[in-house]
Parts: structure tokens; C-alpha cells; sequence
């Protein structure tokens, strides 16, 4: 294989090369050009609180959504982890499923 290249020389890989290298460049550029107008992705808003009344009266249960923690739920709620974790027992406070129904009231 030594050889082959030897013999081929580097002349039929400059074209690649320098094509790779120019799209490399652009897209860089084109990256860096779009970046310095100040455009970034917009911030994600802020989940809606999804809780919905049991059938008995009092009771209050949340949908867990994507990306909820025990933390973040009793902020939005307005109450403590403490509080949370002491209605859902069988809640492990580092392992919520997303539709996992906890109760808050």
C-alpha cells in the first residue's frame, strides 16, 4: 500500500482535501456570522403547573412532564419537598416517571 501511494503521488487527494477544507472554512464563517447578530435559540418557557382534581374533594394530584423534579414541583406548587414526599411515600424522590400521578394535597 506504501507503494500505491508512492507511485499515485499526492496529487489525486489535493482536490478532496481542498474541497473539504473550503466547506470547512464556510461553514465556519457562516457559524460565526449568524452567532455575532446576537440570534440565539429562545429560552424554554416555563412549564405550566399540570395538576388536576382527584374525585375527591381536597385532593390534589400533578402529572409528573419531562424534565420535573421533586424540588421543582414543590417551588411551583408553593410547598416543600418534605411535604411532597410525605403524601407520595412510595415516590423515590431521584426517580420520577413522566405520567406518574403524585399527590400534593
Amino acid at each position: 500500500m506504501v507503494g500505491t501511494f508512492a507511485a499515485r503521488g499526492w496529487r489525486p487527494y489535493a482536490g478532496p482535501i481542498a474541497f473539504l477544507l473550503v466547506a470547512t472554512i464556510a461553514i465556519w464563517l457562516l457559524r460565526g456570522h449568524l452567532g455575532a447578530h446576537g440570534t440565539s435559540p429562545p429560552a424554554p418557557a416555563k412549564a405550566a403547573v399540570h395538576a388536576k382534581l382527584a374525585h375527591r374533594p381536597g385532593r390534589t394530584l400533578y402529572v409528573v412532564r419531562a424534565g420535573d423534579t421533586i424540588a421543582a414541583i414543590a417551588s411551583r406548587i408553593g410547598t416543600t419537598t418534605a411535604r411532597i414526599l410525605r403524601l407520595n411515600p412510595s415516590v423515590s424522590p431521584t426517580a420520577l416517571f413522566i405520567g406518574e400521578k403524585i399527590r400534593l394535597r
